[in-house]
């Protein structure tokens, strides 16, 4: 297994993490834009997407899958955007943000993506208690541990 690089940590690593796969981790994003908003983060210790390994290339294709099952099945998204910034921490990783016209609840918690259907504001978040991204962190991996254990 490969080591976390400084973004991952930065995403909240172990705290925030819902799924371990040998060369990515999905993580809860801590500044929740709308319901269910994750990170997808690369391992690797490099900082353009061209340079991830071809092993990590390959194996995206997987995760992506399940983020999209999972998410479609826990918030019923209208559409899925992948934001791949980078400005800020250096290492490959995207911004999953699921998209919804109307507020989604998830762990008890009813999120409104305000800037629907324009571009995601990531400056904006819901505010939420650590008990409740905890919660929602939960809740997504239980549900993603049955999914991949099927």
């Amino acid at each position: 297994m490969l080591g976390m690089n400084a973004t991952i940590e930065k995403f909240g690593y172990p705290t925030t993490l819902i799924a371990d796969y040998d060369h990515w981790v999905v993580l809860l994003r801590p500044k929740q834009v709308t319901a269910g908003c994750l990170v997808l983060a690369c391992k690797d210790d490099v900082g353009a997407f061209s340079a991830i390994s071809e092993a990590a290339f390959t194996e995206l294709k997987t995760i992506t899958a399940d983020i999209e099952a999972n998410l479609a099945s826990l918030v019923h998204y209208d559409r899925i955007n992948y934001l791949m910034l980078m400005m800020v921490d250096p290492h490959v990783h995207f911004h999953v943000v699921p998209r919804h016209a109307e507020p989604r609840t998830i762990a008890g918690a009813t999120i409104a993506d305000a800037a629907w259907p324009k571009p995601p504001d990531l400056t904006t978040a819901a505010q939420l208690t650590d008990e409740t991204l905890t919660a929602i962190r939960d809740h997504i991996a239980t549900c993603w541990r049955k999914m991949i254990d099927r």
